[in-house]
């Protein structure tokens, strides 16, 4: 080990390699981020997506989020999914404010699929932190799987 020589990129001479170089940056700030485990996130969407000869059913799985504020968009054969998420939380102890948390986050989740969607007869459906969507496929346009020889 003692014959391992690292070149300074600032200075451009050699010098001695030491494995503790930069442990002060490591412990730089140390204690000053929050590490709690019970910490309020923004949800993320995971979806579920199965189709059959007439429709798409997408699954999305987005807990904790209101009803309102889940938002669906479709353009053809683009689903976009989006959620706004707003929780305030306060304690109180007498007439005093101890601590009043606020989270704010919105998620975004986009997919494209294999043939267009009827956006007029797409339906979704949201219940207990799940989102249902049946969309439709489009009459006439179809995708031709062409072969590889």
């Amino acid at each position: 080990m003692a014959n391992i020589a690292r070149r300074s990129p600032l200075m451009g001479d050699i010098m001695r390699y030491d494995p503790f170089y930069n442990l002060d940056d490591w412990f730089k700030n140390w204690g000053m981020r929050p590490f709690s485990m019970d910490m309020e996130t923004t949800p993320q969407i995971r979806i579920d997506l199965t189709e059959n000869d007439n429709a798409y059913t997408v699954r999305a799985d987005i807990p904790g989020v209101k009803k309102e504020d889940v938002k669906v968009q479709v353009e053809g054969n683009r689903v976009s999914i989006s959620c706004e998420t707003k929780q305030e939380k306060e304690e109180k102890e007498g007439e005093r404010v101890i601590c009043r948390e606020c989270h704010q986050g919105s998620s975004y989740r986009s997919f494209t699929l294999g043939s267009e969607v009827d956006e007029a007869k797409a339906e979704a459906k949201y219940e207990n932190g799940t989102l249902v969507l049946t969309l439709p496929k489009k009459e006439g346009k179809t995708a031709k799987r062409i072969e590889v020889k």
